[in-house]
């Protein structure tokens, strides 16, 4: 069974519903997009998410001079970098204070980067999500989750798989049926407008992502 993370929480009530649904994670951005909050707004959201569940700020490129002020202020478990991250990104961010890192590779059809091995022997996990144009992640589009599991079980070697990108409850257990992730990660595909949840499609997607039906 994998866990659920629910990302891209701009409104305290929905950090709240998430937890109420079931989720392992929940997650709020700081990379830019539509979704994006500063650290005293990611605060609010996250303000009555108990320890149990593990807050995971999104983090981007610009993390070095960012994570500062978000470690501070929002306290994450986990912090996840995007904007095609290295080796030494996942240093970096432990060399200053990050609890835990999530490395996110953006995969485009089929073809799993290089780096991707190394990241997930370096980071406590890999993070896959959808190559797009013009954004780091929350756009909705899916990957070619059969086409992938060759490269992905070749690399994994017991390492920590959170999958993100296009999920929906109508095909989160088709993803996880072709990848076995340990995290499936879901934004766009349980909202009503960017960063809204709805919140009956958050209940589907975590009773889908445990193979049973309401």
């Amino acid at each position: 069974m994998a866990d659920v993370k629910f990302c891209g929480l701009t409104q305290a009530a929905d950090a709240a519903f998430a937890v109420e649904a079931g989720a392992a994670y929940v997650g709020v951005v700081f990379a830019g997009g539509p979704r994006n909050r500063s650290p005293d707004q990611a605060a609010r959201v996250l303000g009555r998410v108990p320890p149990e569940v593990r807050r995971v700020a999104v983090v981007g490129a610009d993390f070095r001079a960012t994570l500062p002020s978000i470690l501070s202020v929002v306290r994450p478990d986990i912090v996840q970098l995007h904007g095609d991250p290295s080796v030494r990104d996942v240093r970096d961010a432990r060399a200053l204070g990050a609890p835990g890192v999530w490395a996110a590779v953006r995969v485009a059809g089929t073809d799993v980067p290089a780096v991707a091995a190394e990241l997930i022997a370096e980071a406590d996990a890999l993070l896959l999500d959808a190559k797009v144009a013009g954004g780091l992640g929350g756009t909705g589009t899916a990957l070619p989750w059969p086409g992938l599991a060759d490269a992905i079980g070749r690399i994994r070697s017991g390492g920590t798989l959170v999958l993100a990108g296009g999920l929906t409850p109508a095909n989160v257990l088709d993803a996880i049926a072709a990848l076995e992730p340990d995290v499936v990660d879901v934004s766009s595909g349980v909202e009503r407008a960017p960063g809204v949840k709805d919140h009956e499609r958050m209940v589907q997607f975590v009773d889908a992502a445990r193979g049973a039906t309401r």
